[in-house]
């Protein structure tokens, strides 16, 4: 059951990520899920571990996670594998 959560939860993450960066039109059920998922991770690391931000509320852990989300969509502009 959390396996499914995670990939659900991850999936809305990495689509309203990808709606911010305008690059929503060429990614796929399965990147949302996988760019939702590691920068949420990615984005929690840098909050709590490097920043020292922690996440009081529910409300701020969706937004550190779509912050992650957004930052490895930039990351990714920057490979080349996002135009």
């Amino acid at each position: 059951m959390d396996l499914i959560i995670a990939l659900v939860i991850g999936g809305v993450i990495g689509w309203l990520a990808s709606i911010i960066m305008k690059t929503n039109a060429q990614m796929g059920l399965i990147a949302n899920i996988v760019v939702g998922i590691v920068g949420s991770m990615l984005g929690s690391w840098l909050a709590v571990d490097v920043l020292g931000i922690g996440g009081g509320s529910a409300v701020v852990g969706w937004l550190i996670g779509i912050g992650g989300a957004v930052l490895l969509i930039v990351i990714l502009k920057a490979l080349g594998i996002f135009k």
